[in-house]
């Protein structure tokens, strides 16, 4: 299978194998305008198998919502056919309007405004406490 290359516009490249549908979802790539390709299943030296997203033209990421679905995935800048910028990825010590409290005596659930703000409470684990309840995150 032959996939063009990018002349500007981002990669998300050495997603784990499974993951590529979820950061799709969660940061609503189905609702931009530009064209978006999804690579599953690729063959990878480092992983064995791998997820590529790629994205013709510019866009604003929301690392945080990468790093926190796979941390170890990479986000790569094409401009003019060459990669300008690479940038390693991290679980967020701090998530906005990312996640919602389940918590049904949360503030959250009362008050519309209020924003949904996780904050990692153990990295090892990946767990994230909400911020005005402390409930665990699922």
């Amino acid at each position: 299978m032959t996939i063009d290359s990018i002349v500007n516009g981002i990669v998300i490249d050495h997603i784990a194998q499974g993951k590529a549908m979820e950061i799709y979802s969660y940061l609503s790539l189905d609702k931009i305008d530009s064209q978006v390709a999804i690579i599953k299943n690729a063959p990878s030296k480092k992983i064995g198998k791998k997820d590529i997203i790629k994205i013709d033209g510019e866009f604003a990421l929301n690392l945080d919502i990468i790093g926190f679905i796979d941390p170890e995935s990479t986000v790569n800048i094409i401009r003019d056919g060459k990669l300008v910028e690479k940038k390693k990825l991290q679980l967020p010590e701090k998530l906005t309007d990312v996640l919602k409290c389940k918590n049904p005596r949360c503030i959250t659930t009362t008050e519309q405004d209020i924003k949904h703000i996780f904050l990692l409470k153990n990295s090892e684990k990946r767990e994230y406490r909400c911020l005005y309840c402390e409930s665990r995150a699922e």
